[in-house]
């Protein structure tokens, strides 16, 4: 399965991808729902990014950052992040990602829609001044809660949290739809709405994890493995130089 999985990518003219929290497990970064994910072992709580328990108790969500911010910091690109930048330099490639930290664009990518949002940068809710991922790190070391310098209101990274709409989805339903090939990599594909954007794929559907998804019958190749050990054995069949 794996070389005909090769062949269809490297045959196709343009490529979308849907990443999850399953392409940056290599590189530290915890997933939420898998079998040592956040949620599971119960470190934290859905609460955590609940737009209205934020509001109220912003502690929660600052004492998790406070414990992550340095591990995004630190977090450096898989396989997986390489190679999909690596097939960008040759082809159209349009990634669709849930995750919130930037590791796409450390290894290159230029094309990525985040449906969640990006810790790169926050926002006071008050007078909107806009505060950098270096400033904000800097705030929660020594704040609890961080404040605006400004006027004192509450600062919100500027993450999709449950409660509220995610971003781009008509982009990423235009990605989706005008690929030849739509790869899903490390995503249980239990969030919707990105979960649905498999429904729009009209070409070759191709999923990647390391555990089976309740939408699994919906793609056309399943590989159950982890995403980096099936990136290097998909190299012996692609010439992608991505080390």
């Amino acid at each position: 399965m794996i070389e005909e999985i090769a062949k269809v990518i490297q045959s196709s003219r343009s490529i979308s991808v849907l990443t999850g929290a399953g392409i940056s497990v290599n590189a530290g970064i915890p997933d939420f729902r898998g079998e040592k994910g956040i949620y599971t072992q119960g470190l934290y709580s859905e609460s955590v990014f609940d737009i209205d328990y934020f509001l109220e108790n912003p502690k929660l969500f600052y004492d998790f950052a406070r414990e992550m911010y340095p591990v995004f910091e630190k977090a450096e690109p898989t396989k997986a992040h390489k190679f999909l930048a690596e097939i960008e330099s040759k082809k159209p490639v349009c990634i669709v990602t849930q995750n919130i930290d930037f590791l796409h664009e450390k290894a290159g990518s230029k094309s990525v829609i985040h449906l969640h949002g990006s810790i790169e940068h926050s926002h006071c809710l008050k007078c909107g001044k806009h505060f950098s991922f270096e400033e904000l790190k800097n705030l929660i070391i020594t704040n609890d809660v961080p404040r605006c310098d400004r006027c004192g209101g509450l600062i919100k990274p500027d993450v999709v949290f449950f409660g509220e709409p995610v971003l781009d989805f008509d982009k990423a339903v235009h990605c989706v739809e005008n690929s030849e090939v739509f790869l899903a990599l490390g995503t249980s594909l239990e969030v919707y709405p990105a979960n649905t954007l498999v429904q729009y794929a009209s070409g070759k559907r191709i999923l990647v994890n390391i555990r089976k998804t309740q939408m699994d019958y919906y793609f056309d190749f399943v590989i159950h493995e982890d995403l980096d050990e099936f990136f290097e054995r998909l190299e012996d069949f692609m010439e992608v130089s991505y080390e």
